[in-house]
């Protein structure tokens, strides 16, 4: 997989492929333990790959919030925290998850829920917005984030998208 990742860019280019390579690496890493993450030796060996040093490699994972350079817990609960979002109500969405007991930038001490406000995610239509995991779930608030959470911490896996029936969605 990473020779085919590789091979996407022109040869002398192939550090460009260092946000790919990131991708699947902390993808394998859940695979391996449960929990999207990079380690340090990970994001080193990725850089090595490439012929980048793993400083660069570590400047990609610090600046973009899709990796993880710590384990997050089960559910990655991240919490739109732009204009859009916020005049559509994300402070209630935000205060439905600090009801839960988390906290922005921690995981639960069940190490269900990892709590992170990050930009914009391209859902402004359907704000405020909540991406879990790899789903996302829209026109949320505190009640509807509350069902949710809830759900989740159930062991159930709730409908992605418009959280209003009927609304269309961009799931």
């Amino acid at each position: 997989e990473v020779e085919r990742i590789i091979g996407r860019y022109p040869k002398g280019r192939e550090a460009s492929a260092i946000m790919p390579l990131l991708w699947l690496a902390q993808y394998q890493m859940q695979q391996q333990t449960g929990i999207a993450w990079l380690p340090l030796p990970v994001i080193e060996f990725v850089a090595a790959q490439i012929g980048v040093p793993k400083m660069r490699a570590m400047e990609v994972v610090s600046f973009y919030t899709m990796y993880n350079p710590k384990p997050v817990g089960r559910y990655h609960v991240q919490v739109c925290g732009t204009t859009p979002c916020l005049l559509r109500g994300s402070d209630d969405v935000m205060a439905a998850c600090k009801n839960r007991g988390m906290t922005k930038g921690k995981t639960t001490p069940d190490g269900l829920f990892t709590l992170t406000e990050v930009e914009c995610m391209g859902t402004c239509t359907n704000a405020p917005m909540v991406q879990i995991n790899d789903e996302n779930y829209e026109d949320l608030d505190f009640d509807r984030m509350a069902a949710l959470l809830d759900a989740l911490a159930a062991g159930e896996t709730p409908k992605a998208g418009t959280q209003i029936a009927g609304r269309p969605t961009t799931v």
